[in-house]
C-alpha cells in the first residue's frame, strides 16, 4: 500500500482499484506458500450484471479481503472506526466506501441507506455481511436486519456467499491451518419477497451451504482441528435432530 500510494492516489478511483486488489491477491498467495493455504471458489456464474448486495458469511478475517478481487466496484459497509487507521482509512474514503457507527443504530440506518442510492446509481456492488461479526463455524447464525433493510428499500438481487475460512483461519486467532479452503457463490435472491421470508430465504441457502462445508470435511483426516461449535453442528446433523436451516 505504502509503494503504490503516489499511483492509488492520482489515478481515477475505478483504476486506482488495482492496487488494493493487487494486495488481496498477494495475501491469498502468501498465504498458500507459506501456510499452505488455498481456496477454489464455485459459483461465479451466478453473479448478476450491475449492482447487487454481496451477503457473504462472516467467519474469519480472510472473508475481509480474499473476494475483493472477483467484484468490478464493490462497496464494504463497514465500522467507522476503520477509517480512523491511517493510510488504511484513507484507502477508504478514496473508494467512497459506506462507514457506520455501530454506536447508534438510527444514525447508522440512514448512513447506510444514503450511501447505498448513491451507489446503486453508479451501479456498484454493495457488501454486507449479514451477521455483523465474525462467528465461528457451526455456531448458531445471528443474522442482523440491516440486510432486510436493505433489499426491501433497493430491490436489487443478494447473492448469499458460503465458505468455510473459519476453519482454516479462525477469528481471534493468529493461527492458520493448510488445506483448501471452499467457497460457494449461490444463486442470488431476486427482489419481491416479504421482509421475514427474504430474511429465512438468506438463512436457509447460506447455512445448508455452510453445513454441507462442514460435513464434506469432518471425516477428512486431512482437514483442520474443528473448533467446539463445529462438532457440535456436525453432531446435530448427524443426528437429524435439527434441519440444516433450523437455526
Amino acid at each position: 500500500m505504502i509503494v503504490f500510494t503516489p499511483y492509488f492516489f492520482l489515478a481515477p478511483r475505478k483504476r486506482a482499484w488495482a492496487v488494493p486488489k493487487f494486495w488481496a491477491r498477494s495475501l491469498l498467495w502468501l498465504m498458500k506458500v507459506t501456510v499452505g493455504t488455498d481456496h477454489v471458489v464455485k459459483g461465479l456464474e451466478n453473479l448478476p450484471e450491475g449492482s447487487y448486495i454481496i451477503a457473504p458469511k462472516h467467519q474469519s478475517a480472510w472473508d475481509t479481503f480474499a473476494f475483493l478481487p472477483w467484484w468490478p466496484d464493490p462497496v464494504y459497509i463497514l465500522k467507522r472506526e476503520l477509517t480512523w487507521i491511517p493510510l488504511f482509512g484513507w484507502y477508504i474514503a478514496k473508494m467512497r466506501m459506506i462507514p457506520i457507527d455501530r454506536g447508534n443504530r438510527l444514525r447508522a440506518i440512514e448512513s447506510v441507506n444514503r450511501g447505498a442510492n448513491r451507489v446503486i446509481r453508479e451501479g456498484r456492488q454493495i457488501v454486507i455481511y449479514p451477521e455483523g461479526t465474525r462467528r465461528s463455524p457451526g455456531a448458531e447464525p445471528a443474522y442482523k436486519m440491516g440486510i432486510v433493510n436493505l433489499y426491501e428499500t433497493l430491490g436489487i438481487p443478494v447473492v448469499p456467499i458460503a465458505h468455510n475460512a473459519g476453519l482454516y483461519w479462525r477469528r481471534r486467532s493468529f493461527m492458520r491451518y493448510p488445506g483448501t479452503i471452499e467457497v460457494e457463490v449461490l444463486e442470488p435472491i431476486m427482489p419481491g419477497l416479504g421482509r421475514e421470508e427474504f430474511r429465512k430465504e438468506l438463512i436457509r441457502r447460506t447455512e445448508e451451504a455452510c453445513d454441507r462445508q462442514l460435513l464434506a470435511l469432518a471425516d477428512d483426516p486431512a482437514a483442520p482441528p474443528f473448533p467446539e461449535t463445529a462438532k457440535r453442528r456436525v453432531a446435530e446433523l448427524r443426528a437429524g435432530t435439527v434441519s440444516p436451516a433450523a437455526s
